[in-house]
């Protein structure tokens, strides 16, 4: 079964109650009447400012009430305060909002997953010859240092498990182990260290297993490929698109406790739709 037939089927199956804090926005109002006619989720709109919604804010930050309740004010801290109080699932924004708009208030009210610090992004790529496939950090963090960049590898595992059903992790570099040196491939090696996967490992011997077995790089069939900045990882996710005829589906941001999706702020109506099938499968 292809990848979006079973996000399609989980997604039906979950039902995921997703907040869409720009409903007033045509686009996102098109893809959520189709999202709750198709079944595939329960899309929401802002609610008014809940009880649970203040309190989720005000144990999570320690905030005052009073300050809780001006950012409860702002239509995204109000999406993200929903889905920490358990009023929705996942929060779908970024049709009008900028990206570093979303993540902060999805850092602020949601807060981070378990053993993570930062936030990061993905995209799951989809190739002509059927490899599905986790790219991270292709649109958020622009010079990870090692913590960080471990943070991205341990999240994008997680997300390559929930949608992949395994995740085979890999920290890219121009170095495989030992046969390089310089400053980008010693933080791509205490990144792995901190993480416990594969790494520095150059990009043929994390998918090649015939080179991967040279170069004494384990198996050599990664399906988490983790960038060592964000210049190489967006590059390297349009060059699949435009030379493999690959599929980019995203970016989503992980790292949270709960699913957040941050559109393109030029994403079509099958784009939104597409974000939030993947979101809800996620959930």
């Amino acid at each position: 079964m292809a990848f979006m037939d079973r996000m399609y089927e989980r997604a039906r199956g979950s039902g995921a109650k997703l907040v869409f804090p720009e409903l007033d926005e045509p686009r996102v109002a098109e893809a959520a009447a189709r999202l709750g006619a198709e079944g595939l989720c329960e899309p929401l709109a802002l609610s008014d400012v809940s009880e649970a919604q203040v309190a989720a804010l005000v144990s999570a930050r320690g905030m005052k009430e009073a300050m809780a309740r001006r950012l409860l004010a702002k239509p995204l801290y109000r999406a993200a305060a929903m889905v920490a109080a358990g009023e929705a699932d996942g929060m779908i924004a970024g049709a009008d909002a900028p990206t570093r708009r979303v993540i902060e208030a999805a850092a602020m009210a949601i807060g981070p997953a378990e053993g993570i610090a930062v936030p990061s992004s993905f995209f799951v790529m989809l190739f002509p010859d059927g490899r599905e496939m986790v790219f991270a950090d292709c649109a958020v963090n622009v010079a990870p240092d090692a913590a960080q960049l471990a943070d991205i590898a341990l999240a994008s595992a997680r997300s390559g498990e929930a949608l992949l059903g395994a995740a085979r992790v890999a920290l890219l570099s121009f170095s495989t182990g030992t046969s390089g040196a310089g400053d980008s491939v010693e933080i791509v090696r205490e990144a792995a260290e901190r993480a416990g996967f594969s790494g520095p490992v150059q990009a043929d011997a994390a998918l090649n297993p015939q080179i991967a077995a040279k170069k004494g790089a384990g198996a050599g069939d990664a399906n988490v490929l983790i960038f060592p900045d964000l210049d190489a990882g967006n590059i390297a996710y349009k060059l699949c698109q435009e030379l493999a005829g690959a599929q980019a589906l995203g970016p989503f941001l992980q790292g949270f406790r709960r699913p957040v999706c941050d559109l393109s702020r030029g994403a079509r109506v099958e784009d939104i739709v597409a974000s939030a099938v993947v979101t809800a499968a996620m959930g």
